[in-house]
């Protein structure tokens, strides 16, 4: 197994790993996404949002998330690859998959002292903001990185 890989958690052993850090006053980072194809706005983004913190968890929708919120066809590449490139990725500290159509769930549970999403994502629309900033953490936005986009990509891919 690589050690990469380790990176990959259940919801359970990241939240005991999220206390561990946070008892030594580390800062706790969280972001999510589908991260479907991984392209340079994904990377920048999440070395961007690496910055922010000492620890960054980046949460993943699972395939059958992604299928409900972008439809057929989606994802295009399965949970196991996504979480497998994301967990390789210098810049990340920890992935964990979740199922539900949202990552509010992980939010509450790991409450983050940071909340990242990408600057196309307005603070009052971001879910767990309002969890976070009740808890004392912050809202942070990302600039999104324009020409970069996974729907423009499989688009192009597809001829449209």
């Amino acid at each position: 197994m690589k050690n990469y890989r380790r990176k990959i958690k259940d919801l359970p052993s990241l939240c005991r790993v999220s206390e561990h850090h946070k008892a030594q006053g580390k800062k706790i980072v969280f972001t999510n996404g589908c991260f479907d194809i991984m392209h340079p706005g994904h990377t920048r983004y999440l070395w961007a949002a690496r910055q922010l913190g000492d620890y960054l968890v980046v949460g993943v929708n699972s395939d059958r998330s992604v299928r409900h919120i972008k439809g057929e066809g989606r994802p295009v590449t399965a949970q196991e690859d996504r979480t497998e490139v994301l967990a390789a990725l210098s810049s990340v500290d920890a992935v964990v998959v979740f199922d539900e159509d949202n990552p509010l769930k992980v939010i509450r549970l790991l409450m983050p002292d940071v909340l990242v999403k990408g600057g196309d994502w307005p603070e009052d629309k971001i879910i767990g903001a309002d969890v976070v900033k009740e808890g004392g953490g912050e809202v942070k936005s990302i600039p999104f990185v324009p020409g970069y986009s996974t729907s423009a990509l499989i688009g192009r891919i597809r001829g449209e």
